[in-house]
């Protein structure tokens, strides 16, 4: 998503747009979606945690401390996902992209 929107990041630099708005920009424009396939993932996984409760030894079905690990790496994997082609937007220079368009 972000290296799609590259052009479009120069674009509201060279316009005046500070690097904050447009870190904000791209970081809850993804976690929204990171957010709902969390949330889709989480119902899954409950849903499912019946039929797959013999294939896993020593762990409750609904262990909450397994389903709190899972969402937080899940998390800091999206963070860096977004942060690195970001980072990579930023550093375009606007004039740059300005004459593209």
């Amino acid at each position: 998503m972000v290296a799609q929107r590259t052009r479009e990041v120069g674009l509201r630099v060279a316009l005046g747009a500070r690097p904050a708005d447009i870190r904000h920009l791209v970081l809850s424009g993804g976690f929204a979606l990171v957010g709902a396939g969390l949330a889709i993932g989480l119902a899954t996984a409950l849903a499912s945690a019946q039929f797959l409760g013999a294939l896993v030894f020593g762990v409750s079905r609904t262990d909450p401390a397994t389903f709190a690990a899972a969402g937080s790496i899940l998390t800091c994997v999206a963070f860096v996902a977004h942060w690195v082609p970001l980072r990579r937007a930023l550093a375009v220079d606007p004039t740059v992209a300005l004459r593209h368009e």
